[in-house]
């Protein structure tokens, strides 16, 4: 974005005041009855800075070079127009929509935009409270009783009088509380969007005040642009003034950004490419292709992540209620199959995206905090985390298994409700969190192994698991054929690599641009990143399928039929409402894919396709499906094995008042079809976990532990 232009004004403060009174009459009239009737409810007026230069060039170019005395002269002009009603009105003009070439990153704040009205986008990280500031203080000189009023121009300094202009002399003066003026104030504190930064960039901060009717309309989390006058505040070291100053912005106005990702600018050349890819037949198989193109192989995994990045379609229902459209996915495996590397894609690809590790991350540093505010006499303010910066994103949290047990169920609500509610040191507060969760954890023992159940190999409550829509296991099986390909994959990688740098390096010698360019078909992508990125800005923009009638039948009979697998005696649950919403979300993500507004059978199909590899997968060595596995960590068939092995041990135990011994155990189990093995694990289960079965002597012997 570039430096805001050079522009130049002579007009004076009473030419400015007619030409604000112009302008209000010819464009502003209708609105200002209505601000007037609403007054002091309301007390803004919002003037589009397009249709200010439409009416007057000079009058907008003197409103971004000398914004205070411009919108001083638009207040007056505002004082003198008649209104509906008789008393003086206290109205601020509030300009908004500045052109682009206005719009300054906080990185590239510099001396050159002091005093001048500039944009500025960015995510709030905190909001204090809103309280009083004193606007014109009263003050009583105690020598002679005058009054003398002081604009307060300053947020940060009390000013005083100087001295007594009734009895011209220094005097003693009393704050008069009654006779003075306050406006409502807040303190925000705005930081750069983590996904407009390039790697190893930290996020730049910077302070700004909103006044009025602006203050407490904005929370922590919101994406917003900023349209005031750029100020400086001077440092002190040690008590002593600094030639350094702070910036802080002095907000006139505030856009919120609403509509998803419309920080990513697409042009109307880029529309027409993305309508044309949009009607590839190989569609899906490039977009696959794209995500993550080092890594070989995982197709089922990456078509998840793609439909992850374009996700599903948000609900309000009439009840006020809201269904979410995010798809969250967890990817659990070996180490070195490539989670951090397809985490680290899907948040550079996300148009909007935070990363973050669950090892260094805490409840408040992924949900929200309430933090004392050094610049608010230690007021306490909130402060967002990860899930609320991330808002209408990607949120990927590395080594989620990782983190405490306490702060893991921080993120239920988060996941489910897709809200983050605080209620710490007298704050209460709910903040938005419409973000998609992609995670990833490794197994408690090294390798994960396919025949134990989930819950059992990774350190995370079944209650956060279950919110998953989709659990990936990534395992790393010695297989001649795929290794061959895998490793004829990884040197294809580092040759291309390793040209690379030696041709940046190197004009002449031993590679041509031919080797490089047939070196790199290898990891070069069908889809450019930064296309793909906007592919998927466009598609969640503007696509927000429905289900056909077909879909909705696929999947309902699906559904239905998979269900009654389980059989009413059975007992085993394949699937529960929260995998069909999974599914709706997983159909509807296919056909934003294809940029339809219509979720086709086609669409439904893949979706089902996606659920059923993962929970088969789940299911480990039987390949049945079965929800509790991951709801509880205990399946069906694990739970038929505990209950009749206390029963063995029950009936035993009475026969025998030593307890009952282990080989009838495994004896009479084996008739029961259990095996030896699947007897050693349970009991020590049950055991060491859960505390229901104790060895009197050391393993011999097995008795229930009594109440």
């Amino acid at each position: 974005m570039a430096t805001p232009v050079q522009v130049s004004t002579t007009l004076t403060k009473e030419a400015l005041r007619r030409s604000w009174e112009q302008y209000l009459r010819t464009y502003q009239r209708s609105q200002l009855d209505q601000v007037a009737l609403a007054y002091p409810e309301e007390s803004s007026l919002l003037v589009p800075y397009w249709q200010l230069a439409k009416h007057d060039d000079e009058l907008a170019d003197a409103t971004l070079e000398n914004p205070v005395e411009s919108l001083e002269a638009a207040k007056e002009a505002v004082r003198r127009l008649e209104t509906p009603v008789d008393e003086p009105l206290d109205i601020t003009v509030r300009v908004y929509e500045l052109p682009e070439h206005w719009l300054v990153p906080i990185r590239q704040l510099r001396a050159e935009h002091l005093g001048r009205f500039v944009a500025i986008r960015g995510l709030v990280k905190k909001a204090s409270e809103v309280r009083p500031k004193l606007e014109v203080g009263a003050f009583e000189c105690l020598r002679c009783g005058h009054t003398e009023h002081v604009e307060q121009d300053d947020h940060l300094t009390f000013k005083e009088p100087q001295g007594c202009q009734q009895c011209e002399k220094q005097s003693q003066f009393r704050f008069d509380e009654g006779d003075s003026t306050y406006v409502d104030t807040q303190r925000l504190e705005l930081q750069e969007a983590p996904e407009g930064l390039r790697g190893g960039e930290q996020p730049e901060r910077l302070e700004a005040y909103v006044e009025g009717d602006l203050a407490g309309d904005v929370a922590p989390g919101d994406r917003i642009i900023l349209n005031g006058v750029l100020r400086s505040d001077q440092r002190r070291i040690n008590g002593q003034p600094s030639t350094l100053f702070d910036l802080y912005s002095e907000v006139n106005s505030v856009e919120v950004q609403e509509q998803e990702f419309d920080e990513v600018d697409i042009g109307e050349d880029e529309v027409e490419e993305i309508m044309e890819f949009a009607r590839d037949p190989d569609l899906y198989q490039k977009i696959v292709e794209s995500v993550a193109p080092t890594i070989r192989g995982m197709e089922m995994e990456k078509q998840a992540l793609a439909m992850q990045l374009f996700g599903g379609v948000a609900k309000r229902m009439p009840d006020g209620s809201r269904i979410r459209g995010d798809i969250h996915v967890l990817l659990v495996g070996d180490p070195g199959v490539g989670k951090s590397q397809l985490l680290g894609f899907a948040e550079k690809i996300a148009p909007r995206s935070v990363y973050t590790s669950g090892k260094s991350s805490s409840a408040a540093g992924l949900t929200a905090a309430a933090v004392r505010d050094d610049l608010a006499d230690g007021r306490w303010t909130l402060e967002a985390g990860a899930l609320v910066l991330a808002d209408k994103g990607l949120c990927a949290v590395d080594e989620i298994d990782k983190m405490d047990r306490k702060d893991q169920s921080s993120m239920h609500e988060a996941m489910e409700q897709q809200t983050v509610s605080i209620a710490k040191a007298g704050i209460q507060a709910e903040l938005r969190s419409r973000c998609a969760i992609l995670g990833a954890a490794n197994p408690k023992f090294g390798r994960f192994d396919p025949n134990q159940p989930l819950a059992e190999q990774i350190t995370m409550e079944p209650a956060l698991m279950s919110r998953f829509d989709v659990i990936f296991t990534l395992t790393d099986d010695p297989e001649e054929e795929k290794d061959r390909e895998l490793a004829d994959h990884i040197m294809g990688v580092h040759r291309a690599g390793a040209i690379r740098e030696y041709r940046d390096r190197h004009e002449e010698g031993l590679f041509t641009e031919d080797d490089q360019e047939e070196a790199n078909q290898v990891v070069e992508p069908p889809v450019d990143e930064d296309f793909l990125r906007k592919y998927v800005a466009y598609a969640r923009r503007e696509c927000f399928p429905v289900l056909t009638e077909e879909a909705r039948e696929h999947l309902q009979d699906y559904y239905v039929q998979i269900r009654g697998e389980g059989g009413e005696d059975s007992g085993r649950i394949p699937l529960t409402p929260r995998q069909l919403e999974a599914l709706v979300r997983l159909t509807e993500a296919s056909a934003r894919i294809r940029l339809s507004n219509e979720a086709e059978l086609e669409d439904a199909q893949r979706a089902i396709d996606i659920v059923e590899y993962w929970l088969r997968k789940i299911g480990g060595g039987s390949g049945l499906m079965d929800i509790d596995l991951v709801a509880s960590g205990v399946g069906h068939s694990q739970r038929e094995r505990i209950r009749i092995l206390l029963d063995i041990v029950r009936e035993l135990s009475e026969e025998n008042p030593d307890g009952a011994p282990y080989d009838v155990i495994v004896a009479q189990a084996a008739e029961r079809g259990i095996t030896e093995h699947q007897v050693e694990d349970t009991i020590k289960m049950l055991k060491n976990q859960r505390g229901t079965l104790y060895s009197p002597d050391n393993g011999d012997h097995y008795r229930l532990v009594r109440d």
